[in-house]
């Protein structure tokens, strides 16, 4: 049985072929799913920059198992612990004392780009923010175009930027 799934996947050979190859993307596939599922739903859908690094490591890492530049059990175990280490850090931004300063270092912090209808352009320049940038967040919002009608404008962690109208009656 060793034997067979040895030669199916290549290990041990110094070049794959096709099918090898394929073989283990398919594999890899369903250990990275499997992996994905331990971390939890969020680790690659807010895009932080802690998770963007994950996702490129993971990647690297991860794509090196299907094409045998590294041996494939150790490869899988790196990808694994990137896994848990994303988690164990999440974990401690959340549940630590200092959580917060710890969750800002991961994450970032959001930072105010339009307090009650007025530009904040020393921010906006020091994230490299322009009005234009607000202006088509408005316009994706649906909602006014008009930036006095802003309580205020966040760029988030994400790098997204969201908007809070005034109550109708505040001006």
């Amino acid at each position: 049985m060793m034997e067979t799934l040895e030669f199916l996947l290549g290990l041990g050979e110094e070049n794959l072929n096709w099918w090898q190859m394929s073989i283990r993307a398919v594999v890899v596939f369903f250990i990275s799913l499997t992996y994905v599922r331990i971390a939890n739903k969020r680790i690659f859908g807010r895009h932080s920059a802690f998770d963007i690094v994950l996702g490129v490591m993971y990647g690297s890492i991860m794509s090196r198992a299907i094409t045998g530049t590294s041996p494939f059990g150790p490869t899988l175990a790196a990808g694994l612990v990137l896994i848990l280490l994303h988690r164990l850090l999440a974990a401690a931004a959340t549940k630590t004392r200092h959580g917060e300063a710890f969750s800002n270092f991961l994450k970032g912090k959001t930072t105010t780009l339009v307090q009650d209808g007025q530009y904040l352009k020393e921010v906006m320049r020091a994230h490299s923010v322009t009005e234009n940038d607000i202006l088509e967040t408005l316009r994706t919002k649906g909602g006014p175009v008009d930036v006095t009608q802003i309580e205020t404008a966040c760029l988030e962690r994400s790098g997204s930027i969201s908007v809070v109208y005034k109550k109708e009656g505040k001006s």
